[in-house]
């Protein structure tokens, strides 16, 4: 287990450090200071400027992890058409020419059962152009606005009291109901601890919206809702992004978090899927407590100005296991990276993140798996353990004196060549080479003729082996390559590689097949290969395992380091 380094939380540790429960009676004490705006004044600022605003945060689009789509119209829906300046009140409107003049007014001609789209025309919506809130949206109704500009043009701006029943008493601009969707609108509820959309054990789609300068957070998730947050931009907000709490999961997907407190806070038991999101700029990218265990992947958390992931009191984030690697970037966070106040460790699997910017406990290994002790005892609960086991189980490994298998030491040549010959037994291809710094009588002779014949090894110009040196894993790829004939790979396969310019040029080829075929195994992190760096026992056991599955001599094995290909 690494320990880390041991770092008490401040803004002082009693901001933070405190069930999930009181946290929203914090009013964001320590970062957001600043007065808002009275509505009448924030107007002068509503949809013109929140482009402008957009651009003065230089937010960067994000690679979507679920695909950005514009929602169609369902068939059979009944369409309500809104204008906040040319619109009417009144039973006879609602029609593209003659539109109503609020959302409110549309919201009470929604007939119960029914499919309901509510267009909004650009232009701002408030409690001054007759609006009243919150605006509680009911079952199966869409409230649109434009979704190609993400409601830059199309603003709801205000707040009114909402009774939660988990929370009490909130204040929100919109609470979205069963099988609702919000669309290609900006939010903002600067009212004090204003939320913008409220969901409380509900199901909406909430997509392709801007959430600005909410006094608190933009969205706030609670009991056991399961919405779907997709492609939003959360900048500028004064207390979180998203607020997920109680027993909600859901999927936040592709979104934007900018310049905010926290990015995300997720407590109570909440346990959502947040996925493909870039997390940047905000006071903390995640803030995660209580028992709360939401899954990580995919993420981009950078730059943000004091910590990048915040786990605190008993929360366990799921930042990849044994099945599914994470594959968050988690860098250039101004204190740490991950800054974990819990007394247990966080498993940070298949992620790039610095060590040296970690605080408290934490693992590169997946957690353990009850029940499954190894039968060498220092590779349980060690990332490469299935394989080590399953080329024991051939017998193509062994362990040491005294049952151990020392996964992390180094692989020599030659015992490389040793392992190579059990798990492909190697026909003659070539002639063999007889090596000056080996004779006929060390031990492992044999075995490197084996592995040259072979086509897997070869000496170098000087004309030695060099039997006691490690190998490093570009070699072990490259020999991997040679002896089983792959062709040279794509080169822009290359490229997942954060360190790919390390790769030697004779290597690239034969490493780019490799990876192809997904014979690449990465630990910690699927994105650095460490070409130059001497293989370990247990990579070089994953790695030709790898290969064997790939020439149909093994079976696969389920493990989130293996660097997926293209075949």
């Amino acid at each position: 287990m690494n320990p880390g380094r041991q770092e008490s939380y401040s803004l002082a540790t009693e901001d933070r450090a405190f069930p999930f429960s009181k946290f929203w009676a914090w009013h964001m004490s320590g970062f957001n200071q600043a007065v808002l705006l009275p509505i009448t004044v924030f107007l002068a600022l509503a949809s013109p400027g929140i482009s402008l605003l957009l651009q003065a945060a230089e937010i960067s689009p994000v690679k979507p992890d679920s695909p950005q789509t514009l929602a169609q119209v369902p068939s059979g829906a009944t369409v309500l058409y809104v204008n906040p300046v040319a619109g009417t009140d009144a039973t006879t409107a609602g029609s593209t020419t003659a539109p109503y003049r609020t959302i409110t007014y549309a919201l009470q001609q929604v007939r119960p059962g029914s499919v309901t789209v509510i267009q909004l025309q650009p232009g701002t919506y408030t409690q001054e152009t007759g609006e009243t809130f919150p605006l509680v949206l009911p079952a199966g109704t869409i409230l649109r606005g434009n979704e190609a500009d993400k409601g830059s043009t199309t603003s709801v701006i205000g707040g009114g009291p909402f009774i939660s029943p988990t929370f009490a008493r909130q204040s929100a601009a919109i609470v979205a109901g069963k099988s609702t969707e919000v669309r290609g609108l900006t939010v903002t509820n600067p009212l004090t601890r204003g939320t913008g959309v409220w969901i409380e054990t509900s199901n909406p789609t909430v997509e392709n919206n801007t959430f600005t300068r909410n006094n608190r957070e933009g969205v706030f998730v609670s009991g056991v809702a399961e919405p779907l947050i997709f492609n939003n931009v959360f900048v500028e907000n004064g207390g979180n992004g998203i607020s997920v709490a109680n027993k909600a999961k859901g999927q936040i997907r592709s979104n934007v978090f900018q310049n905010t407190g926290f990015g995300l806070a997720i407590g109570g038991a909440a346990a959502p899927l947040v996925s493909g999101n870039q997390v940047t700029k905000n006071v903390d990218g995640f803030y995660i407590n209580d028992g709360a265990a939401p899954i990580l992947r995919n993420n981009v958390i950078e730059e943000n100005t004091r910590d990048g992931i915040v786990v605190t009191i008993a929360a366990k984030p799921n930042l990849g296991d044994n099945s599914q690697a994470g594959n968050n970037v988690i860098r250039n966070n101004q204190r740490f990276d991950l800054n974990n106040a819990t007394k247990g460790p966080v498993y940070l699997v298949g992620n790039t993140i610095d060590e040296k910017k970690i605080a408290g406990l934490f693992e590169f290994a997946p957690p353990p798996i009850a029940g499954q002790p190894s039968i060498f005892p220092d590779v349980t609960g060690h990332w490469a353990q299935p394989f080590i086991e399953a080329m024991a189980k051939a017998e193509i490994i062994s362990g040491f004196p005294g049952g151990v298998f020392r996964p992390n030491d180094p692989v020599t040549r030659v015992q490389f060549a040793a392992i190579i010959n059990k798990a492909f037994n190697p026909p003659a291809v070539k002639p063999g080479k007889e090596f000056s710094d080996i004779n006929t009588s060390f031990w492992g002779y044999q075995a490197i003729q084996t592995a040259v014949r072979g086509g897997f090894m070869q000496g170098y110009p000087e004309g030695d082996f060099r039997p006691a040196e490690p190998i490093p894993r570009a070699q072990v790829l490259v020999a991997l390559g040679a002896g089983l004939s792959y062709p040279d790979g794509n080169l822009a396969s290359l490229n997942r590689f954060q360190d790919a310019r390390q790769i030697p040029s004779w290597a690239t080829g034969r490493v780019a097949a490799a990876t192809d075929r997904s014979v690449v195994v990465n630990y910690p992190s699927l994105a650095l290969l460490n070409p130059t760096r001497p293989a370990t026992r247990g990579e070089v056991a994953a790695i030709v395992y790898q290969a064997m599955v790939d020439a149909g001599k093994a079976p696969p094995i389920e493990s989130p380091y293996i660097v997926l290909g293209n075949q």
